[in-house]
């Protein structure tokens, strides 16, 4: 069975591509930091490497003798910094001749620079592997339907019936779940017809922050509303979350994720909104709609279902 080196297996987006990934019959090596992230967890039988992303030579002899890379990065505010990663993914796939690599880039990226270091960080990480000669696929989703079943947005919605997200109330946004961009990116490794390019990635609506709290109130059979917060109302809240106080630094990372709404709530068309009709002309795989995701989380416990995994990553 061909084997895949995953990047960022302990996050919430790598447990369901591990999961993507043993269900087609391929063979997921989990680069970890910590060798015994996965213990007492369900991926405990999953074969896994000891690698440092930030070193190269770790990660060029953590890709060692797989077939593929798929990525899964921290997000770094540091535009030098990203780019070092692309770096060192190239020189992993050099010095083991890779030959597909796939990324999840986890946010929308702009075709230009938008002054936003994570952004702009990311697009060089695809532009290093676009140069890197392996076959590649890029995702670059909207926004996660995951979010909101974090610990910073969950507990509102299971005990105040709250809804609240950083997007102003006419900002549409094609959701979609990190199964289906870990299916994405499984049909990717998969299949050898699929062009190696950038592929922007949403769910089948675009939806208002109403239309979201319309379909959590049917799911949850109670009248959900939709708080349309500031940029910098969510990065208070984080902060306070995080640290205990909502005092926002400069260039902290909450002032920096505010900074991702705040250019998506500036535009004059939402760049959130996906363009399905040309995923669908190349792929298979068909995203679902908020609501069927919606009605398999539990909406009776304030915790978030990956936090487990998480912790178990941190405390090992």
């Amino acid at each position: 069975m061909p084997r895949i080196l995953v990047l960022g297996a302990t996050g919430d987006q790598g447990h369901p591509l591990i999961t993507r990934l043993l269900e087609a019959g391929l063979t997921p090596v989990a680069a970890l930091r910590n060798p015994r992230s996965f213990e007492e967890t369900e991926f405990a039988n999953v074969e896994i490497v000891q690698a440092d992303l930030f070193d190269e030579q770790s990660l060029v002899a953590a890709a060692e003798g797989v077939e593929a890379i798929a990525a899964h990065l921290p997000f770094v505010f540091d535009r030098e910094a990203a780019a070092k990663l692309g770096r060192h993914i190239t020189a992993a796939v050099a010095q083991n001749d890779v030959k597909k690599v796939v990324l999840n880039t986890s946010c929308y990226l702009a075709d230009e620079d938008n002054g936003n270091p994570a952004h702009d960080g990311r697009r060089d990480i695809e532009y290093a592997i676009m140069n890197s000669g392996a076959a590649f696929a890029l995702f670059e989703p909207k926004v996660f339907m995951d979010n909101l079943i974090r610990t910073w947005n969950k507990p509102a919605i299971v005990n105040k019936s709250t809804f609240a997200y950083p997007a102003k109330p006419d900002l549409q946004i094609s959701w979609i779940c990190l199964d289906d961009v870990a299916a994405y990116m499984v049909e990717a490794l998969i299949r050898d017809d699929i062009p190696s390019a950038r592929y922007a990635i949403g769910g089948p609506e675009a939806l208002l922050g109403d239309e979201v709290a319309q379909r959590l109130s049917k799911v949850t059979g109670r009248t959900i509303t939709f708080n349309s917060l500031t940029p910098d109302e969510f990065a208070a809240g984080m902060s306070l979350l995080a640290t205990g106080s909502a005092t926002v630094e400069p260039h902290s990372i909450y002032e920096r994720m505010a900074g991702f709404y705040r250019f998506y709530n500036d535009q004059p068309v939402s760049p959130l909104i996906a363009d399905n009709a040309r995923i669908d002309s190349v792929f298979n795989w068909r995203p679902v709609c908020f609501e069927q995701w919606a009605e398999r989380q539990d909406w009776t416990d304030v915790a978030d279902p990956a936090l487990r995994i998480r912790n178990a990553a941190l405390t090992q």
